[in-house]
């Protein structure tokens, strides 16, 4: 799977890179990532993703392209309203760069699918617009041994991390897992979703856009992780803030008397949106 002539040129701004080089760009064109979800977050990571030649990217989405998503889920246009946002983003990423495999997952993530279809990627990242989901991703990464970057949008403000909850920290200690930091989701209708209180759009952009950037850096290892650390994005007031998460010993999933043994805690999880990201 050496580069081609055009695949040279295409990326010859990332094989000038010292970090990235010939060898960076040979892992990202043999890696595979899994996108849950193709809306606003998925929209720039997605694309960011194809562009910098990611070999195979696996999209996980059961939804359609809806017009009244359009002003943040720019990975689909008009003429795609109505359509699988698998097949509409797929089309998108095969316009921009014919290189990348895509591989649509056009149904949700479930206890049933979920480590078949993780454990064939590499990594994972993250966009869905419910607690159920994020649960789900966060338990089988884990049990799949596969890290996870995740995002997460609100109407003014985003939030970034990537979980390695399988792994020891410098401390030895696990990292710290979703479980960690938000033991359990919200009682339903506690948090509104973004069809009541709205969303900036762009917000997804730059959300979406940092969540590419940590996925090729966890590919291509360089730089610093983001495992045990939350990213904090305020839009109103254009301030980004870092706040270090430790590993709860106390968590149901990872911690030193783990109850979550399987994923069948999610057989009947019922999805509930807070932001259609």
């Amino acid at each position: 799977m050496k580069l081609t002539p055009e695949e040279i040129d295409r990326y010859k701004r990332h094989l000038v890179l010292h970090e990235v080089g010939g060898q960076g760009q040979q892992k990202l064109k043999e890696s595979k990532v899994l996108v849950v979800g193709a809306g606003g977050l998925g929209s720039p990571l997605l694309m960011y993703l194809a562009a910098a030649g990611v070999g195979t990217i696996g999209i996980i989405d059961d939804d359609h392209v809806s017009l009244d998503n359009l002003q943040r889920q720019v990975i689909h246009d008009t003429d795609q309203v109505g359509a699988l946002k698998t097949e509409s983003a797929a089309e998108a990423i095969s316009r921009l760069n014919p290189h990348v495999k895509v591989q649509p997952h056009a149904e949700r993530l479930t206890a049933q699918n979920a480590l078949e279809v993780i454990s064939s990627y590499d990594i994972v990242a993250d966009g869905s617009d419910n607690f159920a989901t994020r649960y789900l991703t966060n338990d089988a990464c884990y049990f799949a041994r596969r890290p996870l970057v995740f995002a997460a949008l609100g109407p003014f403000d985003g939030y970034l991390t990537t979980f390695r909850a399988f792994e020891p920290g410098e401390d030895g200690k696990p990292f710290p897992s979703y479980r960690c930091i938000f033991p359990e989701a919200p009682p339903p209708g506690t948090v509104a979703n973004c069809s009541e209180v709205g969303i900036l759009g762009a917000i997804a952009g730059v959300m979406g856009t940092l969540q590419a950037v940590e996925v090729l850096k966890e590919l291509i290892g360089v730089g610093e992780s983001m495992a045990g650390r939350l990213l904090i994005y305020d839009a109103r007031a254009c301030r980004f803030e870092n706040v270090n998460v430790s590993w709860d010993p106390g968590n149901p999933l990872s911690g030193e008397a783990p109850t979550i043994t399987d994923l069948s805690i999610h057989a009947n999880a019922q999805p509930s949106e807070v932001c259609d990201a």
